[in-house]
């Protein structure tokens, strides 16, 4: 059923396209009530406009702070018309119905963008705005909102058509405005948290968009170098959550990123054994890669480094030499990483027309968690290395295979659709590259159902394995291992990656 507009609440910020509507109500005959600049507006039109001080008989104050914060104005927008009791409450206060509010926000994005100072954002925190609108929304069965000017044109064809608005309609925009205040509420939010939106170059691709919302400085100071792109910002990401793994502490663990996964990763006693061992691992892949390492880049490391073209350098800090190495290729992006630093403990991803929300995967498995299942037992070494390789796995897009040996990475199969695929690609690999897989560890990121994996990796040379399993759909493969000399180990938790 139509619900003509009798009276209306107007006060906006932006006047762009509000005349044709203001118009249009007043030719319906809409008594229009509204405030400041916005009055003005509309009386500049020749159309009558009654005062909301006029019906508050309070004045604006402390600054236009307070304008619309009064129960005249509430509960003319939150009377229940179907109960007697709310509009005796109006008749006796002699407080007007309103059918339409049409407010929008003050620009809090827009003056932390032009880089306003924090009292100049402060005041552009809505309070009455945002008050209005979530209380028209809430009685959306009497009262229309209209909280966004980009719903202008769409509102005019509605009352032009209608002369009015229908409850599924009024619903419809009830839904857009608790959203429009959701999204205003989570800017300041972030404001106070220190966070802000960035503007990147573009998305994942050069056609997309893309910006940034989030702190990057609690997380790392730039340096020098040209601006992190959205695919840098993946890959520092997944560079930093491979990082975490491996705290800083007797060795020196150098990572390299390539398109989310790791093509080089190794722990040694100095920073410079880590970067050769780590490059060694897939020299072709590390061009254009993300690196990071969870110590100083010192003048002998920083020489090394500087002979590959890379887009990123992460570290606990730098030497005023391997910086003056380094800063030579201006556009070399260089982050030296914050002590203690946090990632966010909530993953967000679009899914269908919504979101899938889960928290971090926190949950790494040392060797006192590693269920021997087989005979034969791994080494102190052999441990050390699943260990290693299990972090490696977890880090990794499933499918996923890692094979390791001393505590660097080999070779691992990545994101596909068998492990048995990922295994084969792992070990092609790695005899691509020279590497000598006898007595090398092998982790996966779920268990074998079938021993066609231990198998093949048996003939390859490795000799000891970890997976999360514990279940009776994984004795073909403990079989196998029991039979031909090899060591499996359990951890019971398995690390899915998508």
């Amino acid at each position: 059923m139509n619900q003509a507009i009798q009276s209306a609440l107007i006060s906006v910020f932006y006047k762009d396209g509000l005349e044709p509507i203001v118009k249009a109500l007043h030719q319906q005959g809409t008594t229009l009530y509204s405030t400041g600049g916005t009055r003005a507006f509309i009386e500049q039109l020749g159309l009558p406009c009654v005062a909301v001080e006029d019906l508050t008989h309070y004045p604006s104050i402390l600054g236009g702070r307070v304008k619309t914060l009064h129960p005249k104005v509430f509960g003319g927008i939150l009377a229940r018309r179907e109960l007697a009791e709310d509009m005796a409450e109006l008749a006796q206060y002699e407080i007007p119905t309103f059918d339409l509010v049409m407010v929008d926000l003050y620009p809090f994005d827009e003056t932390v963008a032009q880089g306003g100072t924090s009292e100049e954002i402060i005041e552009k925190i809505d309070i009455g705005g945002v008050s209005l609108i979530r209380a028209a929304a809430k009685n959306h069965a009497h009262c229309c909102i209209v909280s966004n000017r980009n719903q202008y044109p769409s509102f005019l064809a509605m009352i032009q058509a209608q002369g009015g608005s229908r409850l599924d309609q009024r619903r419809a925009l009830a839904a857009e405005a608790f959203q429009e205040t959701s999204r205003y509420d989570r800017s300041i939010a972030a404001w106070f948290a220190g966070e802000s939106s960035m503007s990147l170059r573009y998305g994942e691709n050069p056609h997309q968009k893309g910006i940034f919302e989030g702190n990057l400085g609690a997380i790392f100071q730039k340096i020098q170098g040209k601006e992190l792109s959205y695919n840098n910002l993946l890959d520092v990401d997944a560079a930093l959550n491979l990082l975490q793994e491996f705290p800083s502490g007797d060795d020196k663990t150098f990572i390299i990123i390539k398109h989310n996964n790791a093509c080089g990763v190794a722990s040694r006693p100095t920073v410079l054994q880590a970067w050769k061992d780590a490059l060694a691992c897939d020299p072709v892949s590390a061009f254009g890669g993300i690196l990071a390492v969870n110590g100083e880049i010192d003048a002998e490391s920083a020489r090394e480094i500087h002979g590959l073209f890379f887009e990123v350098l992460m570290a606990e800090s730098f030497s005023p030499e391997a910086l003056a190495i380094l800063s030579a290729k201006e556009n070399r992006i260089l982050l030296s990483l914050k002590p203690g630093f946090h990632l966010s403990q909530e993953i967000r991803r679009t899914a269908l027309n919504g979101f899938l929300v889960q928290d971090r995967d926190a949950r790494s498995e040392n060797r006192n968690e590693m269920k021997p299942v087989t005979q034969a037992q791994p080494s102190p070494a052999q441990f050390e290395d699943l260990e290693f390789a299990l972090k490696l796995a977890k880090q990794t897009k499933s499918n996923t295979i890692v094979l390791c040996k001393n505590k660097q990475l080999l070779a691992s199969g990545t994101g596909q659709t068998s492990r048995v695929d990922a295994l084969q690609q792992a070990i092609e690999k790695a005899n691509r590259f020279g590497f000598d897989l006898e007595g090398a560890v092998m982790a996966s990121d779920a268990f074998f159902p079938f021993p066609d994996c231990v198998e093949i990796a048996d003939k390859a040379g490795i000799t000891a394995v970890v997976q999360p399993g514990g279940s009776i759909k994984d004795q073909a493969s403990i079989d196998y291992c029991n039979a031909n000399g090899m060591a499996m180990v359990t951890t019971g938790v398995r690390h899915f990656k998508h």
